[in-house]
C-alpha cells in the first residue's frame, strides 16, 4: 500500500496501472475511519482492480467551524486499518495542496441539494460537490463508492457528475450498524459513554415507525418520530422529512412515492447525527386507495 500526499504523484502511479489495462476503484473519506469506510473499501476490492482511498477532511463543506476543529483526525489508526483491507493507494494531501487558491466555484445541483441538509447547512453541498469534483479530477475512477447514511449527498453526488458529465460509476453502499443499531459514523467517536447508550434510541424510533405506515398519514409519522425522539432530554430533533428516494422532494401522501425514505438529523448533545429508514408501502394499500 502507497501512502502518497501529492496530486502529480498520485496521477503518476495511476496513470501507469491504467497503461495496464486495470481499473480504478475510488473511496473518498475523512478518515476516522470505521467498518462503514472499510465495508465501502471491500465493495471497490471486489469490483476493481485498484481500489485509491481519499482521506482529507474537506473544510469548504463545513458550515461550523468548531465542527471542522473537534473533527476527529486519526491518520497512523486508519492507514492501519486500511492496509490490511487491501487498499493499494491512500491519497493524504494537505489543505494547501488542494487548495493552493480558492475554490469559487458554485455549482447548480438542483433541488435534490435545496431540501434537509442543504436548508440546514447553507453551503454544505456546494463544498461537497468542490472537494469531490476535484478527487474525481486527480483520480479519474471508474467507480466511487458511497455509503447510504449519507443518502442525500450521493443525490447530490450524482447531479453534480451529470452536470460535469464525468465518467465515473456512483455506486452506493448499505449502511452498516453497531449490534444496537445506531448508525457507523466518525462522529460517534466524540459522544459521551452516556450518549452512546441514548443515541441508538434514533434508529430504533425509525424502525419502529415503520409499523404505522401505511394506516397512519405522513404527517403524523413525521410528528411521531420527532415527539418521540425529543423526549429525550439528550436528543434534539433538528429535522425529519419523508420523501421520495430519487427526488428527494418532500410527500404528503404515501401514494405519492413508489419509494420513500425518512431522512433524519438529531442532537445528541452537541454531536450531529445523522439516519435514515426506507419505508415500504404494499402495493395493495396503493392501488385500493387504502393510504
Amino acid at each position: 500500500m502507497r501512502i502518497v500526499q501529492h496530486i502529480e504523484e498520485l496521477k503518476k502511479y495511476l496513470a501507469e496501472e491504467r497503461q495496464t489495462g486495470k481499473t480504478i476503484g475510488f473511496v473518498p473519506t475523512m478518515g476516522a475511519l470505521h467498518e462503514g469506510h472499510l465495508s465501502l473499501v471491500r465493495y471497490c476490492i471486489a469490483q476493481n482492480d485498484i481500489c485509491v482511498v481519499s482521506i482529507f477532511v474537506n473544510p469548504t463543506q463545513f458550515n461550523d467551524k468548531k465542527d471542522l476543529a473537534a473533527y476527529p483526525r486519526t491518520l497512523a489508526v486508519d492507514c492501519a486499518l486500511l492496509e490490511p483491507a487491501g487498499c493499494d493507494y491512500v491519497f493524504v494531501p494537505s489543505e494547501e495542496e488542494m487548495y493552493p487558491e480558492r475554490d469559487t466555484r458554485i455549482f447548480d445541483l438542483g433541488a435534490v441539494a435545496e431540501v434537509m441538509e442543504g436548508a440546514f447547512r447553507p453551503g454544505h453541498f456546494n463544498g461537497v460537490a468542490q472537494i469531490v469534483s476535484k478527487l474525481f479530477e486527480i483520480v479519474e475512477p471508474d467507480d466511487a463508492y458511497f455509503g447510504e447514511k449519507d443518502f442525500q449527498q450521493i443525490a447530490v453526488i450524482k447531479s453534480m457528475v451529470k452536470l460535469l458529465g464525468l465518467p465515473v460509476r456512483i455506486v452506493p453502499c448499505p449502511i452498516l450498524r453497531q449490534a444496537d443499531g445506531l448508525a457507523l459514523s466518525s462522529r460517534n467517536m466524540r459522544l459521551t459513554p452516556e450518549q452512546r447508550q441514548i443515541a441508538p434510541i434514533i434508529a430504533a424510533t425509525l424502525k419502529e415507525s415503520r409499523k404505522f405506515v401505511p394506516e397512519k398519514e405522513v404527517h403524523e409519522v413525521i410528528n411521531w418520530v420527532i415527539d418521540s425522539l425529543n423526549r429525550e432530554p439528550q436528543l434534539r430533533v433538528e429535522y425529519y422529512e419523508i420523501v421520495d428516494e430519487a427526488t428527494l422532494q418532500p410527500i404528503q401522501s404515501w401514494n405519492e412515492s413508489d419509494k420513500s425514505i425518512g431522512c433524519i438529523a438529531v442532537f445528541c448533545g452537541e454531536i450531529r447525527l445523522i439516519d435514515n429508514i426506507k419505508y415500504e408501502v404494499p402495493v395493495s394499500a396503493i392501488d385500493t386507495g387504502n393510504v
